[in-house]
């Protein structure tokens, strides 16, 4: 018999929860940007939550997982290991930084960065897909879907602060 510690398992079941609710919310709502043939999301909400809850390594494995799971589902396989590395990273860099004094006093910076490094990910990996324009295209949706998606993960986590999901 396997013994799992309280924490392990309450830990284990965020990742699941969080990884799930990425997939969720990033297929929920698709608005597809032609120039690439991809689409904007509201995974980017849940991505930067996993990173104020379980920190840089959760940010990292909800991110990617989630997000490149939601990308073979949604039948954008060809997508999914970018995404991987461009929505894990995202989660990570938000992660770290919130680990500051600068992030734990405005968590909209650090969850701001993320947004904008997911743009620029994705930029850099369609210039090799798409070419340069069609690439520079993508900027702007991808820009507004990362601070959107900052936004609504700060307010969120002062509410779910209040319910002392971040506390226990």
């Amino acid at each position: 018999m396997i013994v799992v510690r309280n924490e392990k398992l309450r830990d284990l079941t965020r990742y699941a929860v969080l990884i799930a609710l990425t997939t969720v919310m990033t297929m929920l709502i698709q608005i597809p940007t032609p120039g690439t043939k991809g689409y904007l999301n509201l995974g980017d909400m849940v991505v930067f939550l996993a990173a104020m809850i379980l920190g840089k390594k959760g940010g990292f494995v909800v991110g990617g997982v989630g997000s490149a799971l939601a990308d073979l589902l949604s039948g954008y396989s060809y997508y999914a290991p970018i995404t991987f590395v461009v929505k894990g990273l995202e989660g990570f860099f938000a992660g770290a930084l919130l680990d500051t004094k600068l992030g734990q006093k405005t968590p909209i910076i650090p969850t701001a960065i993320g947004g904008v490094w997911m743009a620029i990910g994705y930029y850099i990996a369609e210039i090799f897909m798409y070419g340069g324009k069609a690439a520079l295209a993508s900027i702007p949706g991808n820009m507004v879907q990362g601070l959107f998606g900052a936004v609504v993960a700060v307010v969120l986590s002062v509410a779910l602060k209040r319910t002392k999901v971040f506390n226990s």
